[in-house]
């Protein structure tokens, strides 16, 4: 299991539209998935897990990642949020 730590930089955090680009990158990955914001948990491949999490932008959330491809998951997601989802 290893996990990573970074912000959210998008304009509108991880609601609707870039909430479902994420899940779907989740999704292509094999591992198991988390995120975590405050001391709240969400399943990284579920829509409705994402959106209650509430993620703004500036929120610091940690991605966990558990799986025969958790680098290669972990590294593709921490990606995609840093890169702004081309916002």
């Amino acid at each position: 299991m290893i996990s990573k730590e970074v912000t959210v930089l998008n304009s509108v955090g991880l609601h609707a539209r870039p909430a479902t680009y994420f899940i779907q990158k989740a999704n292509s990955y094999k591992s198991s998935l988390w995120v975590e914001c405050g001391d709240r948990r969400a399943n990284a491949k579920s829509l409705l897990g994402i959106l209650s999490l509430g993620i703004t932008k500036g929120t610091r959330i940690n991605i966990i990642a558990d799986g025969a491809d958790e680098a290669d998951a972990l590294e593709g997601l921490s990606n995609l949020i840093l890169a702004g989802f081309n916002d």
